[in-house]
């Protein structure tokens, strides 16, 4: 079924009003996949040539993607629509099901690029599998590479792609990395951020942040929160926390607040999944995290940061969340937190957040750029003159605090 046009429907051509357009669907598995695939949707929706249209696609953490979808407020269709229609163009973050589209498809990491490592359960016990978005059980079915362009964030990965998928290499696009690029593009911002997240301006800002799962610092050692609010002065220290949308949308939106709901009270700062999250990270002074993809773009801001648990076996080693995990002091639970978060600060290197950005991407400042490229190249329509410039992030939004 070909289809270029929206409505969708029988006779969906007497109730359009621009015709000969260029489709281009949208495929959000998750909120943080959905989040990734705006800062493409960005370069292409403005051109009077492109339609651009959104779908759910299957996932585990599928909770809160329609909200997010309709808060776009583009069209919006069904799964199994979308897997009965061909488009000019497909946007991913994610494989679930993706090999079902009928499209050329771009593939981009949702996170600070391809950091962690895959376990797949074989006969008798767990086999490693190797680095998790660059292996084939993502990346082939029945034989073919299933995207028509798999965005890199490094060049480093095209190796690792190598490797393990060495049939997938003539795919592989080194792009970069939009959100380092949106911080820099941020970093003029920083004292509204501040503002926004009621930062007064002598305190220090600490941002916790914590990727999903149970080896995360939600999982294991969420009560540092509750210390840090009963231990730091709240005239030196304001405290705010970004947790994964995987957090919220596999536990619930409302459980999560309840369980934060004493440290809220006590004057926690919370993130919601939807916000605007980046302005977060550029305000702070300092970052307790993990080994997700937050701490990795605070230490690229230059932000120092202190790692609170780092499940080493489940990260990449040539990974820039590994490099951070080697250059930033660890979070002791029997230490007063200000003892920690001050020796952080003293031992700052000026050169860490060179280093992890250099890890992080090998093409900063220039993600528009290529992608602009690399989405008209596949669609095959002549690129516009002007490429549009990176926006700052928007001012982040607070549950309490």
């Amino acid at each position: 079924m070909r289809w270029c046009q929206v409505p969708v429907g029988l006779d969906a051509q007497r109730w359009i009003t621009r015709t000969g357009c260029k489709t281009v669907l949208v495929a959000a598995h998750t909120v943080t996949a959905g989040q990734r695939l705006g800062d493409v949707i960005r370069l292409l929706e403005s051109d009077l040539r492109i339609q651009v249209v959104f779908t759910a696609a299957p996932d585990v953490f599928s909770n809160g993607v329609d909200d997010l979808l309709h808060d776009f407020g583009g069209v919006v269709i069904s799964w199994e629509q979308a897997t009965r229609i061909e488009f000019d163009l497909a946007l991913a973050a994610a494989y679930g099901s993706v090999h079902e589209l009928h499209a050329p498809l771009i593939v981009l990491p949702h996170g600070a690029g391809y950091n962690k490592l895959a376990v797949r359960c074989g006969t008798g016990s767990a086999v490693r599998r190797g680095v998790y978005g660059l292996d084939p059980q993502s990346i082939v079915r029945g034989g073919s590479v299933v995207p028509a362009a798999i965005a890199l964030s490094h060049r480093a990965d095209l190796d690792v792609l190598g490797r393990q998928c060495p049939e997938a290499l003539p795919a592989a696009v080194v792009v970069g990395d939009p959100c380092y690029d949106q911080m820099l593009a941020s970093r003029p911002k920083r004292a509204s951020y501040r503002r926004a997240l009621g930062v007064p301006g002598t305190s220090k800002l600490v941002v916790a942040v914590s990727t999903w799962g149970t080896r995360s610092m939600f999982g294991h050692s969420i009560e540092l929160l509750e210390l840090m609010l009963s231990e730091l002065s709240p005239e030196d220290y304001r405290i705010v926390a970004l947790m994964h949308p995987n957090i919220w949308f596999g536990h619930g939106p409302r459980q999560v607040r309840a369980w934060l709901t004493k440290a809220v009270d006590k004057g926690l700062g919370l993130v919601p999944p939807t916000s605007d999250w980046l302005g977060a990270l550029v305000a702070a002074d300092l970052v307790v995290g993990d080994h997700g993809s937050l701490a990795v773009y605070g230490a690229a801001a230059g932000v120092p940061v202190v790692v609170a648990g780092f499940p080493s076996e489940d990260v990449f080693p040539a990974s820039a969340s590994a490099l951070l995990a080697e250059l930033a002091p660890r979070w002791h639970a029997d230490r007063p937190p200000a003892d920690q978060l001050a020796e952080c600060q003293a031992g700052y290197q000026n050169d860490t957040a060179g280093r992890v950005a250099a890890r992080l991407t090998s093409e900063p400042g220039n993600f528009n750029r290529n992608m602009w490229r690399l989405t008209y190249r596949l669609l095959g329509l002549s690129q516009p003159a002007m490429i549009p410039d990176m926006p700052p992030a928007g001012n982040p939004t607070l549950i309490g605090g």
